[in-house]
């Protein structure tokens, strides 16, 4: 049996990468209007959860071992608010800098870092925990910009996973 451990490693990238395909099999499908549409005043666009996501991303994997998690440069409620001037060109360019950052930081972990200690808001976590608890946020997230996207494109919607009987799977 291989090594929990490295097991653990390698079925984290395998999800990551699958939550990030699957939101930008959802970000395709909507227009450049509707990636910065809200359903309605208090809720956010799938720009916005873009913006936060990038983050969050950054916060949490620029120096993932060495440093608190909750970078001091992060101003976290500035992700729920539109930004004038923002692009989605702009957003998408930090999204896929950011996720590539969370890649590189996690192909670079050994099996024995998992039982490490590193920092968010000052709360120690083992690396195992953050890894958790990162991609637990992460889906939930990538939940809300498929199902908002999904909306958003009412019937021109095409399926991510198995679509119902009648629909035709998205094929990117």
């Amino acid at each position: 049996m291989p090594d929990a451990s490295a097991a653990y490693l390698s079925e984290a990238l395998r999800a990551l990468h699958a939550y990030k395909k699957l939101a930008e099999g959802a970000l395709a499908q909507i227009s450049d209007e509707e990636f910065f549409r809200k359903p309605d005043a208090e809720s956010l666009s799938c720009a916005l959860l873009v913006k936060h996501i990038a983050g969050n991303l950054r916060s949490r994997f620029t120096d993932f071992l060495t440093s608190d998690g909750e970078k001091p440069d992060r101003h976290r409620e500035q992700e729920f608010e539109d930004a004038s001037g923002a692009t989605r060109a702009g957003q998408m360019r930090s999204w896929e800098e950011n996720w590539t950052l969370l890649f590189r930081s996690l192909e670079g972990l050994r099996p024995e870092d998992l039982e490490r200690t590193v920092t968010i808001r000052g709360e120690a976590y083992s690396v195992l925990k953050a890894l958790n608890v990162a991609s637990l946020h992460y889906a939930y997230h990538i939940g809300q910009v498929a199902y908002l996207a999904k909306h958003l494109r009412g019937p021109q919607w095409k399926s991510l996973s198995v679509p119902k009987p009648g629909q035709e799977k998205y094929k990117p």
